[in-house]
């Protein structure tokens, strides 16, 4: 599969297989994903794998804003819940900024590494869906987090059950523009 294939061919998935995911199989999806790029080769992401019980705990009690996304967590045999150390991306060592997005830059490279993560999944044939609506301190509470990271998303992760089809996109004129 090439770059290309793995970018329009993967789609969120929110049904999945009742087969459990391999930790071998998840282990060389993270070694893949760590090469995803970070402000200043920080590597702030972290991930953790979520399953039985504490995985249902946390669709029951963490998602009653959506109620889907606890159904679809309940489903997949997995969930991985990114999270990241603050104040090391986007930050100097003596703690000042290094960009006028200060703080926010976490949240860019916790993106990258997450999309980085979702490909390599789907390039070993598991679905994924990136998901954001969730009771974010209840979930770290249940995770344990330390002080110094934070949970950036949680993505239920598993061998598809579905095969959406590629949602319209926008035309390359809407998106690009050049300047001189």
């Amino acid at each position: 599969m090439t770059a290309k294939e793995c970018i329009k061919e993967r789609r969120s998935i929110r049904k999945f297989k009742d087969q459990p995911v391999d930790h071998a199989l998840l282990a060389e999806i993270i070694e893949t994903a760590s090469y995803a790029p970070s402000w200043k080769h920080t590597q702030i992401t972290r991930y953790i794998a979520v399953e039985g019980e504490l995985k249902d705990k946390i669709a029951a009690e963490c998602t009653g804003s959506w109620p889907k996304n606890g159904e679809i967590i309940t489903q997949a045999p997995l969930l991985i819940a990114v999270t990241y150390i603050k104040g090391k991306s986007g930050f100097e060592r003596d703690g000042s900024f290094s960009t006028t997005k200060g703080a926010d830059w976490q949240v860019f490279d916790a993106g990258i590494a997450t999309q980085t993560f979702c490909l390599a999944a789907h390039e070993k044939g598991l679905g994924s869906v990136i998901m954001g609506i969730f009771d974010e301190a209840k979930a770290a509470s249940l995770l344990n987090l330390p002080e110094e990271r934070i949970l950036a998303a949680l993505v239920p992760v598993g061998y598809p059950d579905e095969a959406p089809a590629a949602p319209r996109r926008k035309p390359v004129e809407e998106l690009l523009s050049f300047q001189s």
